[in-house]
């Protein structure tokens, strides 16, 4: 979620992502890709390796506790390195995004202490929760077709989640609720 948000608003917004420079969005679009997927899957990987998940899958609620407490880990951990090593202030917009995606991954976190919900459905959701208050600031529409794009891939995305059985209708309406509610009440309180 955090690569695609970042690279639509490259491409139709760059002023969402100040204080991120045009000259360095390939760098900075590949470290988000690096921290935000690279890095949590080899942690899955390595957590089934030593046994800790029983499957990459992760069907049951309890195998996915330790792994997505490690990825929240990260994404906090880069979120602080953007704030110190790069000096990305508390209200640049990349900033309050990046916290937006932290809320996230670790309300998944929580919720999972207690309920097994769709990650997937939490990320793309999340997503239109954070384009659709965008589309208001956008003065020529840029985000419209991206927008909608995204609301056809959230369809593809929570329908795939029922088709494969990863998931039952609840858990991925609870997982692309809490998303939005997320995504749109992050992008309300901090822009």
């Amino acid at each position: 979620m955090a690569t695609y948000m970042c690279a639509i608003l490259m491409i139709t917004l760059p002023v969402a992502i100040d204080p991120v420079r045009s000259d360095i969005f390939a760098g900075f679009l590949m470290m988000i890709f690096l921290v935000t997927f690279i890095l949590p899957a080899i942690n899955i990987v390595l957590f089934k390796i030593f046994g800790t998940v029983s499957s990459l899958a992760m069907e049951d609620r309890r195998d996915r506790i330790v792994p997505f407490s490690f990825i929240s880990l990260l994404y906090l951990l880069m979120t602080y390195l953007f704030y110190v090593k790069f000096k990305i202030a508390l209200t640049d917009n990349i900033m309050k995004l990046l916290i937006i995606m932290d809320a996230l991954v670790i309300a998944a976190t929580l919720v999972t202490l207690f309920y097994k919900v769709s990650v997937h459905s939490m990320g793309i959701c999340g997503l239109l929760g954070i384009l659709i208050p965008l589309n208001k600031v956008s003065e020529d529409g840029r985000l419209l077709y991206p927008t909608i794009a995204v609301i056809v891939i959230a369809g593809v995305v929570l329908s795939s989640r029922l088709q494969l059985n990863a998931h039952t209708p609840r858990e991925v309406m609870v997982g692309g609720m809490l998303g939005f509610a997320i995504g749109f009440g992050g992008m309300m309180a901090l822009f």
